[in-house]
């Protein structure tokens, strides 16, 4: 499967992105945040793209001007995620594409995928205290807080931390949408851009 955004490919990864997925997933500002720690070599993240992300509904996110990986989103299931209608949506970008609004823009359409193509119900999404960026990503998406976690271990880090939990149900995002159509086609109507 591949999606296609105004300025993205979402595709599947493939072992030869690894040179690309190491130069920014080997950053330590992008990892932790997540509660992931930083690839230490291009094998390493070969490793990781051949057994983690090579997984169904797990994407790069590519530029479409140069055709390289710059980050991935994906969608799991997970134990906040345990039902058949329901993922977790998850995503990372490279330092130098924070703040161009790639990882919303991606996001709209894998929730569009999500929920339209999947039928999925729900699409949860979470981060961590100190996740500024992920924070207004979700908001921004439209994700409703729903709890907050204290104590969370982080397996991969081995720590513990205060986690956040969001939702968007399909009638959210159904609803949203509407009102975004609605308000493009009345600015349609005045002539606006």
């Amino acid at each position: 499967m591949i999606l296609q955004t105004q300025r993205l490919i979402l595709r599947p990864w493939e072992e030869d992105d690894a040179e690309q997925c190491y130069r920014y997933a080997s950053d330590p500002r992008v990892g932790p945040a997540a509660g992931w720690p930083p690839h230490k070599s291009v094998e390493e993240s070969r490793k990781i793209i051949r057994d983690m992300l090579s997984v169904p509904e797990t994407y790069a996110i590519v530029l479409r001007q140069t055709g390289l990986p710059v980050g991935s989103i994906g969608l799991k299931r997970n134990d906040l995620a345990s039902k058949d209608d329901e993922a977790e949506l998850g995503y990372w970008i490279g330092v130098p594409y924070w703040g161009r609004g790639l990882v919303p823009e991606a996001a709209r359409e894998l929730l569009r995928h999500a929920f339209e193509d999947l039928k999925l119900e729900r699409v949860w999404c979470g981060y961590y205290d100190g996740n500024e960026r992920s924070k207004r990503v979700q908001e921004k998406l439209g994700f409703r807080y729903q709890w907050t976690s204290e104590n969370v271990f982080v397996e991969q880090l081995s720590e513990f931390r205060t986690g956040h939990v969001n939702l968007m149900t399909r009638r959210e995002w159904t609803e949203a949408r509407t009102k975004t159509n609605d308000n493009d086609t009345a600015e349609d109507r005045n002539g606006k851009d």
